[in-house]
């Protein structure tokens, strides 16, 4: 006796074992139009040592971008265009991670550090919120904050330079 284990719990018919066989390439191809008649997603036959499965691909589903144009209007000659920001060059502290960066634990609280403050290894400098989880940023070694470059409450990418500093 013939076992048939379809989803949707449809019955299928048996097809006739596959040995080189052309009938047996025709009850496949029934096999196959049972299960597209029926939109199963699988069929499954077992007969002795013949085990078949068909199931049907779902197509891939491609995400196109959309460019996005924005009217500017030209610049005038003489007119100086406005420069892109520039990376930081010195020593940093950056960004291990991307979401949100708060200087302070609480927005009434003072910030963790201010610039021309000095600081030592393992001391908390800013928090980065990413999935609701605060990661504090803290000091490597040594150093005093030259320069605060984010702004409270501002997104930040992984490897944003948050602060300039000199190494003490």
């Amino acid at each position: 006796m013939a076992k048939t284990a379809i989803k949707k719990k449809a019955a299928a018919k048996k097809p006739a074992p596959a040995e080189n066989n052309p009938p047996a390439l025709a009850e496949l191809k029934k096999l196959y139009d049972f299960m597209q008649g029926n939109q199963l997603e699988t069929v499954e036959f077992r007969q002795g040592e013949t085990h078949l499965r068909l199931a049907r691909r779902k197509p891939a589903q491609v995400a196109v971008p959309v460019p996005m144009v924005s009217a500017m209007a030209a610049p005038q000659p003489g007119q100086q265009q406005p420069q892109a920001p520039q990376a930081y060059q010195g020593q940093s502290i950056k960004s291990p991670l991307m979401g949100i960066f708060y200087r302070a634990s609480t927005p009434s609280s003072p910030p963790f550090v201010r610039e021309g403050e000095t600081v030592k290894t393992g001391h908390v400098l800013g928090l980065v919120e990413a999935m609701k989880v605060f990661n504090e940023v803290k000091a490597e070694f040594d150093c005093t904050i030259t320069k605060v470059l984010v702004d409270n409450g501002k997104p930040v990418k992984s490897g944003e330079v948050l602060f300039a500093i000199e190494r003490k």
